[in-house]
């Protein structure tokens, strides 16, 4: 059984959150998901919701078989445990692919790294950002 792995912050659930893993899950037969903890999200502003919500949230979806909240301050702990046969990155991840696999080797992790593709909006004004979807808030509610 081939299991794939995807991780993010997934604050406010979109369709490119969707997108994302459906294609990861279509990488192998078995999909993990590691929901970043609040703490650890340091390359954009803090998320809205509790990590807990969030992985419930991802937990919810079909397509998604185990979800779990990322270590606090070990991000390879969770992947050891899993060990998944390839981690899949979003699109836009801050993530270098050859840096996770160099550290990957470095702890005997023998899994690949690939990227998803990008998703377009399907209809005007569609919104697959969560930053783009708090400023919409802000203009509309604030």
């Amino acid at each position: 059984m081939v299991r794939a792995l995807a991780q993010g912050t997934f604050d406010l659930l979109h369709p490119g959150h969707i997108h994302y893993l459906e294609e990861a899950a279509r990488m192998g037969d078995e999909l993990y998901v590691i929901v970043a903890r609040s703490a650890n999200v340091t390359h954009k502003r803090a998320p809205v919701l509790d990590g807990r919500q969030r992985r419930d949230m991802i937990g919810a979806l079909e397509v998604v078989d185990h979800a779990l909240l990322g270590h606090e301050s070990d991000i390879f702990v969770p992947i050891e445990e899993i060990d998944p046969d390839v981690i899949v990155l979003g699109h836009d991840q801050h993530h270098d692919e050859a840096a996770i696999e160099r550290a990957l080797g470095d702890r005997g992790i023998d899994c690949g790294v690939r990227r998803a593709s990008p998703r377009d909006p399907a209809y005007d004004g569609e919104l697959l950002s969560t930053g783009r979807i708090v400023d919409r808030i802000c203009e509309r509610r604030c």
